[in-house]
C-alpha cells in the first residue's frame, strides 16, 4: 500500500501565497488617493467594459487588481449587502469599515478552506465630510486589512509607486494635480512583458479614473472621461467616451 502523501500546513499556507501574490503581479496598477476635493481612482484599463472601479454605496467606493471574474464576484457581494443593510437600517450605517470587514472575512476563509485563493487585491474608500473623515482599507488576497492614509497602490508595481508617493504626494492636491501625478506613476511602472523599463505616456484612451467627490449630494461617485479627462491631463482626447460624468 502507497503511503499518503504529507504536506505541512504551513507549506499549504505559503504554497496558496506564492500563487495569489504571482497572479495579483502579473496585473496593471491601480492608485487611491486622496485630494482636496475628495478621493480619487486611477487605474490603466484600455477595456471600456471590465471596470477595476466601481461605485458600491453613497459614498463608497471599490477598486481592485487581480483576476477579473474574482473580485467582480465580490463587488456584486458587496452591493447587495451594502443595499440591504441600508434599506433595512439607515443610509448612514452602511460604512465603509463594515464592508471592509466583511470582504476580509470572505476573503480569510476562501484563503484557508478552499485549494485555489482569489488572486485579487482591493480597495474600500469612503469619503467623509473632511479630509479627516476619509478612509482607505486595503485588502490583500488572505483577508489582511490595512488602514491607509493619503494613498494606496496596488497591483504589480505598487511598492515602487508606493515610494514615490511617499516622496511626492502631499496633502491638499487638487484634482488635476493629483491626477497627473497618478497617471505618471502608472507610466513609470513597467509594463508586464514589454521587457522595457522606459516610462510610458499613458492617454485617456488607457486610463480609467474616477472620484469620490465630497461636495457632490448623497451620491459621491462619478467617472471622469472623454474630453473632461483629456483636460485635466492637458492632452488630447484619444477616446472614444462622451463626455458624460453621471454615477456609474
Amino acid at each position: 500500500m502507497s503511503m499518503p502523501f504529507y504536506v505541512s500546513p504551513e507549506q499549504v499556507i505559503k504554497d496558496k501565497a506564492d500563487y495569489a501574490r504571482k497572479g495579483i503581479a502579473r496585473g496593471r496598477s491601480v492608485i487611491v488617493l486622496q485630494y482636496s476635493g475628495g478621493l480619487l481612482f486611477v487605474a490603466e484599463n484600455r477595456s471600456r467594459a471590465l471596470h477595476k472601479i466601481s461605485e458600491i454605496y453613497d459614498r463608497i467606493a471599490f477598486a481592485a487588481v487581480g483576476k477579473y471574474n474574482e473580485f467582480e464576484n465580490l463587488r456584486v457581494a458587496g452591493v447587495r449587502l451594502a443595499d440591504l443593510r441600508g434599506y433595512s437600517y439607515d443610509r448612514r450605517d452602511v460604512t465603509g469599515r463594515s464592508l471592509a470587514n466583511a470582504y476580509a472575512q470572505t476573503l480569510g476563509t476562501i484563503f484557508t478552506e478552499t485549494q485555489k485563493p482569489y488572486e485579487v487585491e482591493i480597495v474600500v474608500a469612503e469619503v467623509g465630510a473632511s479630509p479627516h473623515d476619509d478612509q482607505l482599507y486595503r485588502l490583500t488576497f488572505d483577508g489582511s486589512v490595512g488602514d491607509e492614509h493619503g494613498f494606496v497602490a496596488m497591483g504589480g508595481s505598487a511598492e515602487a509607486i508606493s515610494e514615490k508617493l511617499r516622496e511626492r504626494w502631499t496633502e491638499g492636491l487638487d484634482l488635476a494635480d493629483a491626477l497627473r501625478l497618478a497617471v505618471e506613476l502608472l507610466g513609470s511602472a513597467p509594463e508586464s512583458g514589454n521587457g522595457t523599463e522606459e516610462p510610458r505616456v499613458l492617454t485617456p484612451a488607457q486610463l480609467e479614473v474616477a472620484v469620490l467627490d465630497r461636495e457632490r449630494p448623497r451620491r459621491k461617485f462619478r467617472r471622469i472621461q472623454g474630453p473632461k479627462l483629456a483636460e485635466l491631463l492637458g492632452v488630447d482626447d484619444d477616446s472614444d467616451d462622451e463626455p458624460d460624468e453621471s454615477p456609474g
